[in-house]
C-alpha cells in the first residue's frame, strides 16, 4: 500500500471515529438530563355529611400509602409531588397531571399513583363492552348522581388514558410510565361481617354511578394481564391495578398501620430493587400478593404495551 492510500485509509477511519464519538457525546447529555418523577395521590378522609348517608364515602387509609411510597421513591432519586385528602380534589389532580405532562422530558421515568376509592361509572360514550367505565374517586366526587352532582369530579379511565398517552408521547421511547391504582371498582364499605379486623376497609363500591339509574352488574373477567396501545414514538407503560374489576380491594394491617395491599407490596419490592423499565419487580409484587392469605379473593391486574 503506497503512502497516499495509507493516508486516505487513516483519514476514513478518523472520520468514522469522529462521527461515532460525536453521536455518543450528544447522547450523554440527554441521558444525564433524564429525570425520575412521581405524582402520589392518596385519600384517607372524604367529606362526611349526615350520618349513615348512603351517598357519603367511608374513610379509608389512602394517605398512608403516599407516606410509605414517598420515602421509598425518594431513596431512588425521584422528584415527588403529593396530593392527600382535601388537596386531592378533581381539579387539583387534573392540574397536577397536566403539569406533569408539561414538565416531563425525553427519557424520563414517571410514576403516577392513586390510593382511594374507585367506582364503576356509566359509559356515556359507548366504548365499553359492558357499558361501564372505571373511575377513580377524588376528594370532592360524590357517590350518587343528583341534580347538584352529575359526575364532573369523577376521573374516568378514558380521561386518565388521555393524560397517560400525552405523557408517554412526551417522554418518548427512551422513557417509561408506571400507573399504580390501589382502588377498586366494586365491593362494600368494609370487610365482611365474618372478618375479625373490622377497622380494615375496602376501597370502592358495588353501586355504579349512573345518570340514567342503571344498576351495575360486574363482568367476570379472570385475566391477570392485558395489552394496551404500543407505538414506536411513545414510552412503554405498565398499569398495576390492585384487583380485578369484580373484586374487592381490602386494606391490610402492617407495621402498625393500614395500607392498600398493592402499595405495601410495591414498597417492599422496591426496598432493594431499582425501579427501571424491567418489569421483573412487578411480577414479584403480584407473587407476594398472591401468597398473602388475607388476599385470597383478590388478584392484581397488570396492563402493559408488551
Amino acid at each position: 500500500m503506497n503512502i497516499a492510500k495509507a493516508t486516505y485509509c487513516v483519514r476514513r477511519v478518523c472520520t468514522v471515529l469522529f462521527v461515532i464519538l460525536s453521536v455518543l457525546c450528544l447522547s450523554w447529555p440527554l441521558a444525564s438530563m433524564a429525570k425520575k418523577r412521581a405524582l402520589l395521590i392518596g385519600i384517607s378522609h372524604y367529606p362526611q355529611t349526615t350520618r349513615n348517608n348512603p351517598c357519603t364515602w367511608t374513610n379509608i387509609h389512602g394517605s398512608n400509602d403516599v407516606r410509605l411510597l414517598r420515602g421509598t421513591l425518594q431513596k431512588q432519586g425521584f422528584r415527588i409531588t403529593t396530593l392527600t385528602n382535601a388537596q386531592a380534589t378533581a381539579s387539583h389532580i387534573r392540574r397536577a397531571l397536566k403539569r406533569l405532562c408539561q414538565q416531563a422530558a425525553k427519557g424520563d421515568m414517571v410514576v403516577i399513583h392513586f390510593s382511594g376509592h374507585g367506582q364503576p361509572f356509566e359509559d356515556l360514550s359507548g366504548d365499553e363492552a359492558d357499558g361501564w367505565d372505571e373511575a377513580i374517586v377524588p376528594y370532592d366526587a360524590k357517590k350518587c348522581y343528583s341534580r347538584t352532582y352529575t359526575g364532573r369530579c369523577h376521573i374516568i379511565d378514558d380521561e386518565l388514558e388521555r393524560y397517560i398517552n400525552s405523557l408517554r408521547t412526551t417522554v418518548g421511547p427512551r422513557g417509561f410510565v408506571y400507573v399504580v391504582l390501589d382502588a377498586c371498582h366494586m365491593g362494600g364499605a368494609s370487610r365482611d361481617e365474618s372478618e375479625t379486623d373490622s377497622a380494615a376497609c375496602a376501597r370502592g363500591t358495588n353501586v355504579g354511578f349512573s345518570p340514567n339509574g342503571r344498576t351495575y352488574i360486574p363482568r367476570i373477567d379472570r385475566r391477570g394481564h392485558f395489552t394496551v396501545k404500543a407505538s414506536p414514538r411513545m414510552a412503554g407503560v405498565c398499569f398495576i391495578e390492585s384487583c380485578r374489576a369484580y373484586q374487592t380491594n381490602t386494606e391490610i394491617y402492617e407495621q402498625g398501620q393500614y395500607y392498600g395491599p398493592l402499595s405495601f407490596y410495591i414498597s417492599q419490592a422496591l426496598q432493594h430493587t431499582p425501579l427501571t423499565h424491567n418489569l421483573q419487580w412487578v411480577h414479584k409484587v403480584v407473587e407476594a400478593m398472591q401468597h398473602d392469605k388475607r388476599l385470597i379473593k383478590q388478584n392484581p391486574v397488570i396492563e402493559t404495551d408488551r
